[in-house]
């Protein structure tokens, strides 16, 4: 049986080569069960589920001619031949085929294991049933991450929620300190408007309140953004939709503020420029939402990291920037 029966299969990769082994028995056609029997017990197999029956082929090895169960060569009398008790037409694949093919194709065809034999007909090896086991838990929790827009690949999140501390200082800490950075930068914007604020000092009191909603509208263009890249959905589908959703959400916000400001403070150009700020802040952070995470996985990297702190310092100091540049034409 399977050497590695009873421990964890390591995932390796998409190709079924990651998951063969040549480490299995192989006999004659001509071959005796009761030869093949002495055969299994000579030593310890990475995997004796099947066994080979190949014919020499010169510089190219061995060429497969069918395979043979376990059950049959222990259940078969010692001078029955292996071309007698062999399946002549097994699963095979080519080198390379993607695992989610190559095990269908197995389960599809009853065999416990699956031989992986090249163009030039030499055999490479077999597919164990535990790796088959590995490879098929693989893709159906890759198919529910999907499903749930959680991520490309439910193995990346698993590791990205399971990996030490370590770990996840090493992926989270640069963008937090980006994000320190530009706090910093924000600061030093705000004191760059110490003039204006000197004169009213109303205009403070909508600083929270802009960035705030800027980031709101970020954080909901985000979260969809990436969840549209883990279920392979382009960038382009969702660019001229989630702009004119920013852009309207942009205005609702903007003109609801319009009146609380007026009816509040009594100063048309304060609200109008609170407003204006706001349309042109949720907008922007909409634009920003969609781009930075596209951006980072272009790179092959995780956005579910990156985006987020990226994002929020970017958008903070557009909001900043737009805020204070319409209250200084606005708010004589």
């Amino acid at each position: 049986m399977d050497a590695a029966a009873g421990a964890a299969t390591p995932l390796l990769g998409p190709s079924i080569d990651d998951y063969l082994t040549a480490d299995v028995p192989t006999c004659p056609p001509e071959a005796t069960a009761g030869a093949i029997r002495s055969l299994l017990a000579s030593r310890l197999w990475a995997s004796a589920n099947d066994v080979a029956v190949c014919r020499p082929d010169g510089p190219a090895g061995q060429r497969l001619v069918g395979l043979v169960p376990i059950e049959r060569v222990l259940a078969a009398p010692d001078n029955a031949r292996a071309d007698a008790l062999m399946d002549p037409d097994p699963p095979v694949v080519a080198p390379g085929v993607d695992q989610e093919r190559a095990a269908w194709k197995a389960v599809r065809h009853g065999e416990s294991s699956l031989a992986v034999v090249g163009a030039d007909g030499r055999f490479h090896g077999l597919v164990p049933p535990t790796r088959f086991l590995a490879v098929l838990l693989h893709e159906h929790d890759e198919d529910l991450a999907r499903l749930g827009g959680y991520l490309h690949s439910s193995e990346q999140a698993r590791h990205a929620s399971e990996e030490p501390i370590p770990r996840r200082l090493w992926h989270r800490l640069p963008w937090l300190i980006l994000g320190l950075v530009g706090s910093a930068v924000a600061a030093w914007l705000v004191g760059g408007f110490e003039e204006q604020l000197a004169l009213d000092v109303r205009l403070a009191f909508f600083v929270p309140g802009v960035v705030y909603m800027a980031d709101a509208v970020g954080t909901q263009t985000e979260a969809l953004v990436i969840r549209g890249l883990s279920v392979g959905v382009p960038i382009r589908r969702i660019l001229r939709a989630e702009a004119l959703t920013g852009l309207a959400v942009g205005t609702l916000l903007g003109a609801l503020t319009y009146v609380a400001v007026l009816l509040a403070l009594g100063s048309a150009d304060l609200a109008l420029a609170v407003a204006l700020a706001l349309l042109a802040a949720c907008s922007v952070a909409s634009v920003v939402a969609m781009a930075l995470p596209w951006a980072i996985a272009r790179t092959g990297r995780d956005p579910a990291f990156g985006s987020g702190p990226l994002a929020t310092v970017v958008q903070d100091l557009l909001s900043l920037v737009i805020y204070f540049a319409l209250a200084t034409a606005l708010v004589g």
